[in-house]
């Protein structure tokens, strides 16, 4: 079923669009909220979230494609879950390895999360759409999709030391970036 249909289904309330949502996105959602709470019965329980979440967001949004949409909603979910746990103490993982590595290069005002900065996200959009696409690949890989480095190393056939120097340099870049935009001090 193509992404209009289903947008389609959401509109008309039909309980078929997450019926629907799941068979075409689950596997995707499930790899993003597995690989942020480490346990099975959480990632599905957050991609069930994402699936809730999209039910009450469709309408009035009306996202395409609605894979990136998804991934965002389950990274969403996922997310709040692991802080929610990490509250009680529990696990351990990519999650706050990579949230370290970050905070060299990303600090936001006022007790704001990485993520709920508008002014954040459009200016990591724009540096983003600015790398060459292996390196923006890696980088989202590591920071939004949280693999590892030995998974990206793998992956492009390249060596561990040389995945974390791209990380590194690329942060860096960030840094400078975001301070040029006045969002990092």
């Amino acid at each position: 079923m193509q992404d209009r249909d289903i947008i389609t289904l959401f509109n008309e309330r039909n309980e078929a669009a997450i019926r629907e949502s799941e068979l075409k996105f689950g596997p995707y959602c499930y790899e993003i909220a597995y690989r942020i709470l480490l346990s099975a019965q959480d990632a599905e329980e957050a991609e069930n979230d994402a699936f809730l979440k999209a039910w009450n967001r469709i309408p009035p949004d009306a996202p395409l494609p609605l894979l990136p949409y998804f991934g965002m909603l389950t990274r969403q979910s996922a997310i709040d879950r692991r802080r929610a746990d990490t509250a009680k103490k529990r696990g351990g993982g990519e999650y706050e390895l990579t949230l370290s590595e970050l905070e060299g290069c990303v600090s936001c005002e006022s007790g704001e999360t990485l993520p709920d900065s508008l002014a954040l996200r459009e200016a990591l959009g724009v540096f983003l759409r600015g790398l060459s696409k292996d390196k923006r690949i890696i980088f989202l890989r590591r920071y939004f999709y949280l693999s590892t480095i030995r998974e990206i190393a793998e992956d492009f056939a390249l060596s561990e030391s040389k995945v974390k120097m791209i990380l590194l340099r690329t942060r860096e870049k960030l840094r400078d970036f975001l301070k040029k935009e006045g969002l990092f001090e």
